[in-house]
């Protein structure tokens, strides 16, 4: 059967799902809850089976029936991890027994920091986060958007950064909220103007007037990361803040080269006294920053929204499909 004719994508209304809804639609995919999978009358329709990875660890009995259930009738199963390594608190033992019972087909993750620790499937596909267009790009053509950025004069400050940083009610915010308690007194004593707080109620549409009104817009940390030893994925923001046309500093990352060129479309710091001297030397030269915030954007937009993403997971289903056709042929 040709791949083109395996439209239907079967799920469990997992979120990781959600910002891939409109890619896979535009690739003419057809979602199917899996409470209506009953209803199919031919399961050669279907290019897959998307199920939510935590729930699979919770239940591994059911998850590995039904891999089995699902393997005969020549539907692969999909999940997409986008809390590794935290595995939002879920004990070690559970990863080690889906790791060891390969519960899905292709284990996708924003980050391969502990595959070797964890195989999870037979494949693994690194499919990072990415930006959604749709709902976050510039709020202008960036032919009259970029030239207008170039003017210093144009923004109300220079740093800037927003996120989750409330340490007390959440430890995964702890080390956020003391790296931007000491690095907001290091730019006080340097007399660098800077805005670091919560998102809050902020709607996309203020979170891109709050980026363009930096000269500089920070990453540093993520709550997947808790207690991690190495930043390893590339949060949503990675994305976003280039995506609308800023300019962003992000702590460094072992994933940003596999989707970025460090220098050229990329700028980032190692540590807090790096980060210090990184800003300063990105506001005094600050039109080489806007070359890279450009050249970044241009990366985004090619390389790194979810149509990409979506893009690259219909192709590894489609990929595993003509793997099995061909071992069926040769046996």
């Amino acid at each position: 059967m040709s791949p083109h004719t395996r439209n239907i994508l079967i799920h469990e209304d997992a979120k990781p799902l959600i910002p891939l809804r409109a890619g896979l639609s535009a690739l003419g995919i057809r979602l199917l809850p899996v409470a209506e999978m009953t209803q199919l009358s031919d399961t050669q329709q279907v290019l897959g089976y998307f199920a939510c990875f935590y729930r699979s660890l919770s239940r591994p009995a059911s998850a590995w029936l039904r891999h089995r259930q699902l393997a005969r009738a020549g539907i692969p199963i999909v999940t997409w991890n986008r809390d590794a390594p935290h595995y939002l608190n879920y004990p070690t033992w559970r990863l080690k027994l889906a790791s060891k019972l390969a519960l899905t087909d292709i284990y996708a993750t924003h980050t391969l920091i502990d595959a070797d620790k964890y195989t999870f499937a037979p494949t693994t596909l690194y499919l990072a986060n990415a930006v959604e267009p749709s709902s976050y790009s510039p709020p202008e053509p960036v032919s009259s958007l970029f030239p207008r950025l170039r003017d210093e004069s144009t923004y109300s400050v220079d740093v800037s950064f927003f996120g989750g940083m409330n340490g007390q009610a959440y430890k995964e915010d702890a080390d956020r909220a003391a790296f931007f308690s000491e690095l907001s007194k290091r730019l006080t004593e340097e007399r660098i103007s800077h805005i670091f707080r919560e998102t809050g109620e902020m709607t996309p549409a203020q979170q891109i007037a709050f980026i363009l009104s930096s000269k500089i817009n920070l990453n540093y940390g993520a709550r997947c990361e808790y207690n991690a030893s190495t930043a390893s994925g590339l949060p949503e923001r990675c994305f976003g803040i280039p995506g609308a046309g800023g300019f962003l500093l992000c702590d460094k990352r072992t994933h940003s080269r596999d989707d970025f060129d460090i220098g050229k479309d990329w700028a980032e710091y190692d540590g807090i006294d790096d980060c210090v001297a990184k800003i300063k030397y990105w506001l005094a030269h600050f039109q080489s920053a806007r070359n890279i915030a450009e050249q970044c954007h241009e990366t985004v937009m090619r390389q790194h929204t979810y149509q990409h993403r979506a893009t690259r997971l219909v192709n590894a289903l489609n990929n595993w499909h003509g793997l099995r056709q061909a071992r069926n042929v040769n046996t």
